[in-house]
């Protein structure tokens, strides 16, 4: 009795992966035994810098909090200090666009984080 392959299946199988390799180049989108290895190595890329891209934005969000508090003589350590001291709790994310997009607001919390410095410096 001849061995039985379940090609529907197989078929269907192969069609997945050739279909998630799509816009792959070279025979990496066409051929499947080239094709799985790369949607393979593809997701695990994909898996891994989903946790990678956080830490890029929060590196991001720190450095232009950075900026925006060197220019106003204070650096992010002692800015982020002088927060916690005055009992202000924003995330980075927000300090950052408050920085870009209001710089009357972000100037305000710059001020209250001094004051802040400055009280627990004496304490």
């Amino acid at each position: 009795m001849p061995r039985a392959t379940n090609s529907p299946a197989s078929r269907k199988r192969r069609k997945r992966t050739l279909a998630k390799a799509k816009g792959f180049r070279g025979f990496r989108s066409k051929l499947f035994r080239y094709a799985k290895d790369a949607v393979r190595k593809a997701m695990t890329y994909a898996y891994r810098d989903r946790k990678v891209r956080k830490r890029e934005f929060r590196k991001l969000w720190i450095a232009r909090i950075n900026a925006a508090t060197r220019a106003q003589g204070l650096s992010y350590s002692r800015f982020i200090e002088g927060l916690k001291a005055a009992g202000i709790e924003m995330d980075r994310k927000v300090l950052s666009d408050i920085a870009i997009k209001d710089e009357a607001a972000f100037q305000a919390l710059i001020q209250q984080a001094k004051q802040a410095l400055e009280k627990k410096a004496a304490a």
